[in-house]
This record gives C-alpha cells, structure tokens and sequence, in this order.
C-alpha cells in the first residue's frame, strides 16, 4: 500500500502541475529549456560520475552488452541532450494554434485549437538521455510527465531530472512537471498503470516484454515505441558504391538502436559484386553475418541464416542477409518479419521507389539512405517521445505536435441552436 500511495501522490502532483504548464507562456517555456540545455553541459562531470555508477552495477548485474551501451553517457551524448532541448526550444510552440477557421452558413465560426494533452506517463530502459529528451519535450508542449526509467539507469536518471526540475522552477515553472519515479520495484510500473484519470497517455519504450506488460496491464490509452526490425533492400539499379556506406551506417554506426538495420535484402542480379564489398567493410567492424544459402554461395565463410534469424532484433553487430528475386519478394519479406519500424530502399530505378515508398507498410520509409535518420533530431522534431510504431494518434518519431490534441473553438455572435 506505500508504494501505491508513493506513485499515486506523484501522479496527482505531476497532474497539477500539468495545468499551470498548460498555461505557461512560449517565451517562460523556452527560457527554462535553455537554462536546463546549459546546465546539463555544465555539469558533466557530475553526470558522468552518477552514470558510471550505473554502468558498473549493470556489468555486475550481468546485462547484456547492447542494454550497457545504451546506459552508457559520454561527454558527445550529454552534448546532445543540451543541443536537443535548445532545438526544442527553437521550434514554433504548437499549444494554442488553430486550424481550419471556417464560417458556418448562419455566420458561427468553426476551429480547432491545440491543446497538452495533460500528463504523459512514460516507462523506459536503459537510456537516460530519454529523460532530458521527453521532458523538454512535454515542457514545450504544456504537458506534465511522469518518468519512470529502468532501475539500471537510476543514479543517471536521479541526477538529470534534479537538475531539470531545478531550473524549470528558477524559470518560473513548476518543478513538479519533471516528475521521476525514484522506486525501482518493477511494481511502481503497475501502480502507473492503474491511474486512468491522473495519467492521461503512457508511452512505454523497451523490448517486447514490456509492450506486452505495459498494453495488458494499462487503464489509459497507450502509444507503443516497439522493438525496430529494419530492413535495406539493394535494388538491381543501385549504385553500389553509395549502397554500402549507407548499409555499414545503418548496421555499424550504433547498433544497439531501434533504427538500426537488422535484415539486408539483396537483388540476386547485384548479390555477386554487392555482397564481397560490403563483407570486407562488415568484418573490419567486426559485424557477424547471417546469409541464406544463395548468400553463403557468395560467402561461403559465413554463418547460415535460420528461420529464427529473420525474426530476430539483435541489437548488436549481427546482420541477417538473404537474396531475393525481386522488388516484389523484398516486400514480402518485408510484410512477413518487420516489426513497420523503418524500412528503405537503395535504387535509381524511380518506379521501384514509388512502389516501396506507397507500398511497403512503416513509421518511416526511406530512400537511398540509412534507417538510422529516422529519428526526431535528424528529421527536425528537436528531440522524440520516441518512435511510435502505433497507428493511432502518432506514427513515427513523436515531437512536439504528437503531444498535443486538438478542441473545437465556436465563435458566436448570440447563436442558438434551432
């Protein structure tokens, strides 16, 4: 009963405050995200110091290596928090905007405006740069948020949100918008999940089990940010040469990523010259490679591809590789094992493009580039939620706008309804 006290008196304090965010001004929202991005850079030493706590419990702990690279804050990524919450910071605040203005016959004016949503719940793994990422997010968007980090990134967690919530308040904010869950019994996600009414959205970001946890156990309405299963397929008309720094990107850059690419598809008409090229630059990165049989035919060294493979997002240096007939076997393959996260395609031919682009079924599809540019930075959202792989309110990277609804404005002039 104390926990479920403890979370639901967060709740109702972070909902509070989600009301005066509400109604705070552009010009007081964008001073705190400016404050919080230069106090972030001036305290990295600290921060550094409170995650490597972090990390050295989970490699104690026995966690994977992928979940430890995701803990993992370094100076670039501390830099990259501050420069996400000034871009934030940059952009046209959505809240209050009005759309569609339009005069009825009997002279009523018709719009919607745009509105916080009201208190965002959000359960994540692993990264702390979440926290500073939603939080400037729900702050620019007059929303409260609720935090509820793994218990393997607490110390980082702890450090970031006490220094947010510091300088949200020196701004004139109400602290109590940044809201951090400090238990790290797995049953404070529970007591979330009970608060329909209190929580108006949750957005869980981690593995499958916590999306099947989280969408079973929720009273609220849920956007999910599920695991990315991402293909590249290398057209017949690709230029090769483009085609394999793209795909060392999208699997070497950062591989323990949502939009890191897993499965790489192959025409067989360009398997021959492609597949050798790209395999000398994988195996310098030291990238374990997984082919089909017409794959292994071309390198022989590798390890054979299982059916389980096609399933699979590792999360590591580990790329499935098959070959495939056509543009048309690249899709199925594509509708058969993605999980509609990211998805891109490698060609000059311009009908190829048009027909992956309108047919093939993801938060985002690409074109002669990387499935790691689907992300809220690179796309200009400043910062994400995460990237939804929902249909419904949001699809993709959420920034901004995907936090917000939308109300019906009536302009009368002494109107009743005949």
């Amino acid at each position: 009963m104390e926990l479920e006290k403890q979370v639901r008196e967060a709740a109702e304090s972070a909902k509070r405050a989600a009301r005066a965010l509400a109604k705070c001004t552009t010009a007081a929202k964008n001073n705190a995200l400016l404050a919080m991005a230069n106090r972030l850079e001036a305290q990295i030493a600290p921060l550094l110091s409170e995650n490597a706590k972090d990390v050295q419990n989970a490699s104690a702990r026995g966690l994977s290596a992928p979940l430890i690279e995701r803990l993992t804050l370094n100076p670039k990524r501390v830099a990259e928090m501050a420069a996400g919450l000034r871009e934030i910071a940059a952009l046209p605040d959505p809240v209050g905007e009005i759309l569609g203005l339009t005069r009825r016959p009997n002279g009523m004016q018709v719009g919607r405006m745009r509105v916080p949503i009201g208190l965002i719940g959000i359960i994540y793994e692993s990264r702390p740069n979440v926290t500073a990422d939603v939080a400037g997010l729900c702050i620019k968007s007059g929303n409260g948020v609720l935090l509820r980090g793994g218990s393997e990134a607490i110390h980082s967690n702890l450090a970031i949100a006490h220094l947010l919530r510091e300088e949200a308040e020196k701004a004139g904010l109400p602290a109590e918008g940044i809201t951090l869950l400090t238990s790290t019994d797995r049953q404070a996600i529970f007591e979330m999940l009970k608060l329909d009414g209190i929580i108006d959205l949750v957005i869980p970001r981690g593995g499958r089990e916590l999306m099947q946890s989280v969408t079973a156990h929720a009273r609220m309405p849920v956007i999910k940010h599920d695991q990315g299963l991402c293909h590249i397929f290398v057209d017949a008309s690709a230029d090769l040469s483009p085609a394999v720094d793209i795909c060392v990107n999208a699997k070497v850059q950062r591989p323990a990523v949502c939009n890191a690419m897993e499965t790489l598809l192959v025409h067989q008409s360009v398997a021959p010259a492609f597949l050798p090229r790209l395999a000398e630059r994988l195996r310098d990165a030291k990238c374990e490679m997984r082919g089909c049989p017409r794959t292994r035919a071309i390198l022989p060294d590798i390890v054979a591809a299982t059916e389980a493979d096609w399933h699979e997002e590792y999360l590591a240096l580990i790329l499935s590789i098959k070959v495939v007939e056509d543009l048309d076997a690249a899709m199925a393959h594509i509708a058969t094992y993605g999980s509609a996260h990211s998805e891109a395609i490698l060609t000059r031919h311009h009908p190829n493009a048009m027909r992956f682009l309108n047919e093939v079924d993801a938060s985002a599809v690409l074109i002669n580039a990387s499935t790691r540019l689907n992300d809220g930075f690179q796309l200009g959202l400043g910062a994400e939620m995460g990237i939804s792989t929902s249909r419904i309110h949001a699809r993709g990277p959420m920034g901004l706008t995907a936090l917000t609804c939308e109300k019906f404005i009536v302009l009368g002039d002494g109107h009743i309804r005949q």
